[in-house]
């Protein structure tokens, strides 16, 4: 790899790098030189609160795997036991807690979308849910009337099965639940209190989010504020189960509980983790992050149409940051591309359409990001409906009804906004239908730009 590359691999997207001597570059650096036989460990930590990954999230870990591709392993951890928490990160108010039920359906879809950017391959990729530490035997209720039980290699008979209450019983089955097979590494309360013991008050409330919520007199709960230290005792944890944690990533609102894991890796006398903060994405609006609970994000599972029509949505001072975080356009294209678009050389929208294609094409193929902008093209520049439109049937009480069956709209609120919005359109009279309410005739309809569907 050239130094150059080395350069980007550390600076693209990247609004902090705490690398106190160069320690984590020194061994990026020589891992590429051949010279490093060792795993380096980066950790990303998600709370799957939520079981979508837009690209914004992809800024994060497309950095990932760049790193990947050099030899880094990477651990996706899964925080479903800091989910019950919840971050209080850009919250004004409590989160409240979600079913551990919740949690484990939102684990698997993240895992199976993260898969279509990161390497699976267990060389490069490992993961664990940090419930494996922070929850202890008394803590599970396991199967009534056990008879057989194991404690790692160790299996035991009683002569009368157990209750699931029974302190044998529970051992066995939190044996048996933990995804540390070779060695149990688990931290009970006197340990965290022997973490707390180094942590003050004034260092946890610095937190902007926190000073923000006391000034505004709303309420701040002592588990919102252990969520830092937790999350600094997740960097110690897998450090003594892959033998290191070199570097945790994660946005720029992340940069203190990230800060946290190096205090708690001290407290440890282990090798501190580097902490690489990365920016954040604004979403479809230009003004807030992007988001789901607002409605400005494009999923890295949207369909190639709909991906394609959203980037083309974006405002146009956003274009160049889009090609900076959302692609692999080398940066210093990305520069010439912002000063294009400052010249007013350009027109923008043939720069947004490229945006387009290439995001598209990451997520869904070339032949896709092809097909999207071809479908752009007939139905803008020569206004024609495509060809593959989908085509419902059935007697619909309303508009709203026929969308969700279409998939056009995520959920019926978000329907009759797109309804009283303007954005729906029956293109057999060009009628836009602004009621709700209106029963759809046969024929096809046009949501926003680039979504059609049939009613046959």
């Amino acid at each position: 790899m050239k130094s150059v590359d080395i350069e980007e691999l550390f600076s693209r997207g990247a609004a902090s790098f705490i690398d106190p001597d160069n320690a984590f570059r020194k061994k990026v650096e020589a891992k590429i030189a051949g010279n490093y036989p060792g795993d380096i460990v980066i950790k990303i930590g998600m709370d799957p609160t939520r079981p979508d990954i837009h690209i914004g999230h992809a800024v994060i870990l497309r950095k990932l795997r760049s790193f990947q591709d050099i030899g880094c392993k990477i651990i996706f951890l899964i925080g479903d036991f800091t989910s019950l928490i919840g971050d209080p990160t850009g919250k004004s108010k409590t989160r409240p807690e979600i079913s551990q039920q919740e949690i484990e359906n939102n684990m698997k879809t993240y895992l199976d979308q993260a898969g279509k950017i990161l390497s699976l391959d267990p060389k490069v990729f490992s993961w664990i849910r940090n419930s494996d530490w922070f929850v202890s035997i008394n803590d599970i209720l396991a199967p009534d009337n056990r008879k057989d039980l194991s404690f790692g290699d160790i299996s035991v008979s009683v002569d009368k099965p157990l209750p699931g209450t029974h302190i044998l019983n529970k051992a066995s089955y939190w044996v048996e639940t933990r995804m540390q097979k070779n060695a149990i590494h688990s931290f009970s309360f006197l340990n965290v209190l022997s973490v707390l013991r180094h942590v003050t008050h004034a260092r946890l409330i610095e937190r902007d989010m926190f000073q923000d919520r006391i000034e505004k007199g709303g309420e701040l709960y002592m588990h919102e504020m252990m969520y830092p230290v937790l999350q600094g005792i997740d960097s110690t944890v897998l450090a003594n189960i892959y033998g290191s944690c070199d570097l945790e990533i994660g946005g720029t609102d992340q940069t203190f509980n990230m800060l946290m894991g190096r205090d708690v890796m001290r407290m440890n006398k282990q090798e501190e983790q580097s902490v690489l903060s990365m920016d954040i994405l604004e979403g479809l609006d230009g003004k807030e992050k992007m988001s789901k609970s607002l409605d400005n994000y494009i999923g890295i599972t949207d369909e190639p149409n709909n991906m394609y029509g959203k980037v083309l949505s974006i405002p146009d001072a956003l274009i160049p940051r889009y090609f900076a975080l959302a692609t692999y356009t080398p940066l210093a294209e990305t520069k010439e591309i912002e000063k294009t678009l400052a010249s007013g050389n350009t027109n923008p929208r043939d720069l947004k359409m490229r945006l387009a294609r290439e995001i598209v094409a990451i997520y869904h193929g070339e032949s896709a990001a092809e097909g999207a902008e071809k479908n752009f093209v007939e139905t803008f520049s020569q206004k024609k409906i495509p060809e593959n439109v989908l085509e419902i049937s059935g007697e619909f009480t309303s508009i709203v009804d026929a969308m969700m069956k279409a998939e056009v709209a995520e959920s019926k609120t978000d329907a009759r906004r797109l309804i009283e919005a303007g954005a729906v359109t029956y293109l057999e009279s060009d009628t836009k239908i602004t009621d709700a309410t209106t029963v759809p005739e046969k024929g096809t309809y046009r949501v926003g730009k680039i979504r059609f569907f049939r009613i046959g």
